[in-house]
């Protein structure tokens, strides 16, 4: 199964990707969360020609970073997972939080830095939130993500499946945490027990700053509520809730260009 899922990663990534988001977007369509202001054909533009650029770059440039610094651990004995005998699947499992909680302090990171921020601000400053606003990180973002989980990986000693499956997982709760969807409330509490639900991970997306320092788990919810940044509702409501931030309101900030150059323009 390990040789199939990193021999066959990319179509695997590629073809679950596409069914998640095609799935989510349909239940957009059906049971939408918020009604939205600015239409698809102004959003989806950018945020879908982002995520080409960044899957291109990513492809061209580290076609198999992740996997091959995995193997390279796992080959040299290096990481804190390699030092144990431990059963796979329980590397898997550990591996996997480990990377989960990695992203969750990444998060804090590039909120906390204001170098950081300038970067991940593109990913706040969509004036809608639905599935493709899950995909829009700026490719430097993006590069200095995967640099940090390569080392993540080689400091855990993360079997290279693990990280083939983290990454799947991650790519598929972004899009979900991020879903125009709305889900009864009492599914969206019983969720929010483990995962990140999409109306928890919208108040992360308010123009109110402290409650954009919240809600900075993706897959998980656990981080959140255990480091003391869970925050459950925005103080608006979710219908009347803004969302964005007050330095790019303009719907012309919405275009691919505009968005690559968010992060050289002066607050």
């Amino acid at each position: 199964m390990s040789d199939y899922l990193l021999g066959h990663e990319p179509a695997i990534r590629l073809v679950i990707s596409a069914a998640v988001f095609a799935l989510i977007v349909s239940g957009e369509v059906l049971f939408p969360r918020r009604p939205q202001q600015i239409g698809r054909m102004r959003r989806w533009p950018g945020n879908l020609g982002i995520v080409l650029l960044d899957t291109a770059l990513v492809r061209v440039l580290f076609p198999t970073a992740l996997v091959a610094v995995a193997l390279a651990a796992q080959a040299g004995g290096w990481g804190i997972l390699n030092a144990f005998a431990l059963p796979g699947w329980l590397a898997a499992l550990l591996a996997i939080l480990a990377l989960d909680v990695a992203i969750y302090f990444q998060h804090r990171a590039f909120h906390a830095v204001p170098v950081l921020w300038r970067l991940h601000r593109m990913h706040h400053a969509d004036l809608e939130f639905d599935a493709t606003t899950g995909l829009r990180f700026h490719p430097f973002e993006i590069l200095l993500s995967l640099a940090i989980k390569c080392a993540v990986v080689v400091i855990v000693g993360a079997p290279a499946a693990a990280a083939v499956i983290f990454e799947i997982a991650l790519n598929a709760a972004s899009l979900f945490n991020h879903a125009n969807l709305r889900l009864p409330p009492g599914l969206d509490r019983l969720l929010r027990h483990v995962l990140v639900t999409p109306d928890m991970h919208r108040v992360h997306h308010s123009i109110v700053r402290r409650e954009t320092d919240s809600n900075f788990g993706f897959t998980v919810s656990w981080w959140d509520r255990l480091f003391g940044t869970y925050r459950p509702q925005p103080a608006a409501g979710q219908d009347a809730m803004t969302i964005g931030i007050p330095l790019f309101r303009d719907p012309s900030d919405l275009r691919l260009d505009r968005m690559l150059l968010q992060p050289f323009r002066r607050e």
